[in-house]
């Protein structure tokens, strides 16, 4: 008997366009038939997008994503693809309420996350997903009804189990009932969202979950972003000894195909893909996260302050990795305390990434309100990012470009942004990334160019010098972070305990970091609260991220003594 080729269809979709996903579900699927595939796999509320969110309540939305699945299994059948088993994710519904007696009335009807098996022109199987999370950016629980069935599907003679997501996260379940259907193989339909380090949870877990089932586990991933998340594909195929035997590329549509083949036989292997480094995972999640907010909005361009500085340096390389440089515009807004090495290096930054560079002296507009308005010190300050934020904003509603908010992680802990002023924005890159892996980040992409990553003969994105410079707001003569900060290496660390791993203070006390410092810090993150819900969205790429993951009271009362 020959052995059944299964294809991992990583894909990227758009929430609630589910006639461009039905359209994609068809192409990929006549892409894995050409290959030789029996069955094709796609991630997790493919045809709908994910996250949908309440969309998912909406009757109407429900019915439509019923008729584009009905739609689609037609196609493929009138596209000579009838044979091929294709399992594609989608909303589904079941009534909550069990009918136990005949005639009696059907409850009320709720969303299911379901998988689908589409064949010979019709819909064979339905399962709805068992294990709703309800934790960090999972709200699935308040959205969906459970489902309580096994699914096990015959591929070519061969048994498989087919689970959803967090079916396999969870002990018990669909999974520990596998072992006593013979499964020959498990496939998992994903919608995992990226976080650092994450792609090791997975791989581990799954590979707990072909030890239990005695058979290999085939793990398919959503790629690209959706708002604030990312989704890093990184598909693979796992042995029941933990051995990767297959494993697609990260951040990429891409089919990964594999051979199933007899269970008393070695496991074949396919094509392994290399993981990336942090520092380039971490890059390329941001320029995914990038892409997928701009282009699924609508837009064309973006547009932002081009400071000199190392973030909106750092930035413009994201961006035009995302997007094309010409497609960035970059604005220097000179006041009087700008430095000449700053416009330099903006001008420089621009030349390099072949940006739209253009140069709007703010002094006389500073000049027209100070002179309707006494103001000094902070406000004075304060003043000059405001009017910056004017001028993108004006930019942006008269050429229709995406204004970029270039705030990192570090600052946005602290509170040193200025409110409407570069504060302003739809979109925040690195909102997520705190100031010394911006660094090293900006390190990591001048060191890929050298190294050829994006391309024969680029020259390093990032000038050197706004790598190596004190950062400054340049709000006043002579003005450095460090005047109002710790120095970033000591407060990222502090941040990190305090922020990323919830220590208090006691203990940040306990690992001999300075009162002062300490109390400093942890008052500067709880006063700015209000500041960063007011902040744009921006890539998730840590478990902890400000405005999804982790929020103070606005008012904050309480200190650990």
């Amino acid at each position: 008997m020959p052995s059944p080729r299964i294809a991992l269809a990583q894909i990227d979709t758009r929430v609630g366009d589910v006639d461009a996903n039905a359209q994609a579900v068809l192409d990929w699927a006549r892409t894995a038939a050409q290959a030789g595939a029996d069955l094709v796999v796609f991630p997790e509320m493919t045809l709908t997008g994910y996250p949908i969110e309440d969309l998912a309540l909406r009757a109407s939305f429900r019915r439509g994503a019923e008729a584009a699945l009905q739609r689609t299994a037609a196609a493929l059948a009138a596209d000579g693809l009838g044979d091929l088993a294709v399992l594609v994710g989608t909303v589904g519904e079941k009534s909550v309420t069990p009918v136990h007696e005949p005639g009696a009335p059907e409850g009320p009807r709720r969303p299911t996350n379901q998988a689908v098996l589409l064949q010979h022109g019709q819909v064979q199987v339905r399962y709805d997903k068992h294990h709703l999370p309800n934790y960090g950016v999972f709200d699935e629980y308040r959205i969906f009804a459970a489902g309580d069935d096994v699914c096990v599907i015959d591929v070519a003679g061969r048994r498989v189990g087919v689970v959803i997501c967090e079916d396999i996260w969870q002990d018990g379940g669909p999974v520990s009932q596998m072992d006593e259907n013979e499964v020959s193989l498990l496939v998992v339909l994903n919608a995992s969202p990226y976080e650092e380090g994450k792609g090791y949870q997975r791989v581990e877990l799954a590979a707990r979950r072909a030890h239990e089932v005695e058979a290999p586990v085939a793990y398919v991933n959503l790629v690209g972003a959706q708002d604030d998340l990312v989704f890093d594909g990184g598909s693979f195929v796992i042995a029941t000894d933990g051995t990767v035997l297959a494993r697609a590329p990260q951040f990429v549509e891409h089919l990964l195909v594999w051979d199933l083949l007899g269970d008393d036989d070695a496991p074949a292997t396919g094509v392994v893909a290399p993981p990336l480094a942090p520092d380039e995972e971490v890059y390329r999640a941001l320029v995914t996260g990038l892409r997928g907010y701009v282009t699924k909005n609508g837009f064309r361009s973006v547009v932002f302050g081009m400071s000199g500085g190392i973030d909106s340096a750092l930035v413009a390389a994201i961006a035009a990795d995302a997007i094309g440089g010409e497609n960035v515009v970059g604005v220097s807004m000179p006041s009087v305390y700008s430095s000449e090495h700053s416009k330099d290096d903006a001008a420089d930054l621009a030349k390099r990434i072949g940006a739209d560079y253009r140069v709007q002296p703010i002094a006389p507009m500073v000049d027209a309100f100070e002179g309707e308005l006494a103001l000094d010190g902070l406000a004075a300050e304060n003043l000059q990012a405001r009017v910056r934020g004017v001028i993108l904003m004006a930019l942006s509603n008269s050429e229709g470009h995406l204004v970029l908010a270039p705030g990192n992680k570090t600052e946005l802990a602290v509170g040193y942004s200025t409110i409407y002023g570069d504060a302003v924005g739809g979109f925040a890159p690195i909102k997520d990334i705190d100031k010394s892996r911006v660094w090293a980040l900006a390190r990591w992409r001048n060191n890929a160019a050298l190294d050829g990553v994006f391309g024969p003969d680029e020259l390093p994105p990032i000038p050197e010098s706004s790598i190596t410079k004190p950062p400054s707001a340049e709000l006043r003569p002579g003005q450095v972070d460090q005047d109002s900060l710790p120095p970033y290496e000591i407060l990222d660390e502090v941040l990190d305990a305090y922020v990323e791993n919830a220590e208090g203070r006691a203990e940040l006390l306990a690992r001999g970091f300075d009162p002062a410092v300490v109390d400093k810090v942890l008052a500067l993150v709880d006063r700015a609260e209000w500041k960063r819900r007011q902040y744009p969205p921006g890539t998730k790429v840590t478990a902890l991220a400000f405005g999804r993951d982790r929020r103070l009271p606005i008012t904050t009362q309480w200190r650990e003594p």
